[in-house]
């Protein structure tokens, strides 16, 4: 059973998501701020957290910040999750340390999907790496490989829930700015597409020889 920690402001929301969770067969925990969500973190080490933005005094991003530069957690996957949407600001600073954006109210359908969807993309990337491990490629590069795989399907994700945003939200202007923003994402995400299929590649080539 996986383990769902879900970090929350609010205690309604918390009871809605846990309740939510423990539906779709979960295991879930809740914690009331960002130093909670620290905290329980010393403690335990869930296979995915769900961290509001909107919380004080320590917010989300600072929360995700602080659990992504501790060596002892950051691999921990995390999807936010919040009523606001996305920015473009946002995705640049933030989108390769998180695996997806979820926007509240959401249904269980919704909800399950993006978690099955971030624990079954966890696993076949570590079935590459141990491929990687055993055919021993350098440390570097299998770590490289584990931070792209991830980041380039979140961040392809992220754009496409932008551009929803966008079509959806009168609020949001399109101006220039934003345009080219847009534009600069959907460039990088091309790019960093392609390494992860190269180290692939070379992991896989590196195996048969080994195995010759």
């Amino acid at each position: 059973m996986y383990t769902v920690l879900v970090v929350n402001d609010s205690p309604m929301v918390v009871d809605v998501l846990t309740a939510m969770l423990e539906r779709g067969g979960y295991h879930p925990i809740g914690a009331g701020s960002g130093e909670e969500c620290l905290r329980l973190l010393k403690e335990m080490k869930p296979d995915l957290i769900l961290l509001d933005v909107k919380m004080r005094p320590l917010n989300g991003w600072e929360t995700l910040r602080m659990i992504k530069d501790d060596p002892e957690t950051r691999d921990i996957a995390v999807a936010m999750h919040t009523g606001k949407h996305l920015t473009p600001a946002e995705i640049q600073q933030y989108g390769r340390l998180i695996e997806d954006y979820i926007l509240l109210p959401t249904t269980h359908r919704e909800l399950f999907d993006a978690i099955e969807y971030i624990l079954n993309q966890k696993v076949q990337i570590e079935q590459e790496v141990e491929i990687a491990r055993r055919a021993g490629a350098d440390v570097e590069l299998i770590e490289e490989f584990r931070y792209l795989s991830g980041s380039v399907d979140t961040f392809r994700r992220l754009i496409r829930l932008l551009e929803l945003s966008l079509r959806t939200d009168v609020t949001l202007r399109i101006g220039e700015h934003l345009m080219n923003a847009m534009k600069s994402m959907t460039t990088s995400e091309k790019c960093m597409e392609r390494r992860p299929e190269e180290l692939k590649r070379q992991f896989h080539g590196m195996g048969r020889r080994e195995g010759a």
